[in-house]
């Protein structure tokens, strides 16, 4: 079904659809600006974020997933010296530490606060994450999730490092890390359905994700006896199911969003992870056959809505396939033969590793 390639070209797509439509939180200003419905790319006006870029074009995160992809495929694997020295001449260098400038017509809170350790200070590393409370890090590290869907513990383990590349908060972090093992599993073959969080709570007790665990079974009481926790991981396991009690709202009769853009004003507009990724996990539970409902939903709500896209459309791609996304918005983005042959490579990469750790036959083909 072509799941890897489903899922980054999902999210490039997603990312593409809000340039010229990002962060109006004003609802009525943005119908009157791009139209009662938005059903496909749009030039931004001047003066608004990604002024500059046409119709079609990718933002700098949807850049920096492609860079990611590249390493991936460059180095048959994560190799983070071979990211972060991307980051240090292809991107960094086009960069002055503001927010109106660099490639994709804005640069966001995270990578500023990286490029400012990293550049002017002079800084390590290891030592150039910030604050930021947003989906960057979730965003960029999609790539790693698809390549290793099958392989639950490196994928975390690789996905976290990358994200606190430039994001150190724990709980930021944890669901982070909770949104690429969720994208894992539908690109492993499964759907984002309510019985998602067992699966992976089964991960968690088998060890294969480095999540804390108190309870047992379905939630029971813990076992007679102390608790233990591990270095390196995460307090708590609860990351992990927002996307089942996403889905379970998303198939109850009784809970109406409707229409579905209005998860926006749900969840929240802003940019922080907490409001993005419920949204998220909703949409692409509520179409999870249908990508472009899915993504449309996700651009008209409005406010942040190229991350709520972005993520969206990366879930729901790795559901339908390469194949499940409408033509028309493949050949709409710019440069999509380059990412298309970047997604492909990535697809194949990924399983000639799979096979070369195991014998059975793969799931994402």
């Amino acid at each position: 079904m072509q799941r890897v390639a489903g899922a980054v070209m999902g999210a490039l797509i997603g990312d593409a659809l809000a340039v010229g439509c990002h962060w109006y939180y004003d609802l009525a200003e943005m119908r009157r600006e791009c139209g009662p419905w938005i059903t496909d790319y749009l030039t931004p006006r001047p003066g608004r974020y990604h002024s500059g870029l046409l119709a079609g074009d990718i933002s700098q995160t949807g850049l920096l997933l492609v860079m990611l992809m590249e390493s991936l495929v460059h180095c048959a694997g994560y190799e983070e010296d071979d990211f972060t020295r991307r980051l240090d001449t292809e991107l960094f260098p086009q960069l002055d530490g503001t927010p109106m400038q660099g490639p994709g017509g804005y640069t966001n809170q995270s990578i500023r606060e990286a490029w400012r350790k990293r550049v002017p200070e002079r800084r390590p590393w290891g030592e150039c994450a910030g604050d930021a409370d947003t989906t960057e890090g979730a965003e960029r590290a999609m790539a790693i999730a698809a390549f290793y869907a099958l392989q639950p513990k490196k994928m975390a383990e690789a996905v976290c490092s990358n994200i606190i590349l430039t994001q150190h908060d724990p709980a930021i972090v944890a669901m982070s890390v909770a949104f690429n093992a969720v994208l894992a599993q539908l690109v492993s073959g499964a759907s984002l359905t309510p019985q998602i969080g067992a699966t992976l709570m089964a991960q968690v007790r088998s060890g294969a994700l480095p999540f804390h665990m108190v309870t047992q079974g379905h939630l029971q009481p813990p076992p007679q006896g102390g608790e233990r926790m591990q270095v390196g991981q995460f307090t708590s396991p609860d990351a992990l199911l927002t996307a089942g009690y996403a889905a379970l709202a998303a198939a109850d009769p009784d809970i109406a969003i409707e229409p579905a853009w209005k998860v926006s004003l749900v969840y929240g507009m802003p940019c922080a992870i907490y409001h993005q990724l419920p949204a998220a996990y909703y949409l692409a539970s509520r179409f999870r056959e249908d990508y472009e409902s899915a993504v449309l939903h996700a651009i008209n709500g409005g406010g942040q809505n190229m991350s709520r896209a972005m993520l969206t459309g990366a879930l729901v791609g790795a559901q339908v396939g390469l194949q499940g996304i409408p033509r028309r918005f493949i050949t709409g983005l710019r440069d999509a033969q380059r990412y298309l042959a970047l997604a492909a490579e990535l697809e194949q990469s990924a399983v000639r590793q799979e096979t070369s750790q195991s014998s059975f036959s793969h799931p994402m083909r």
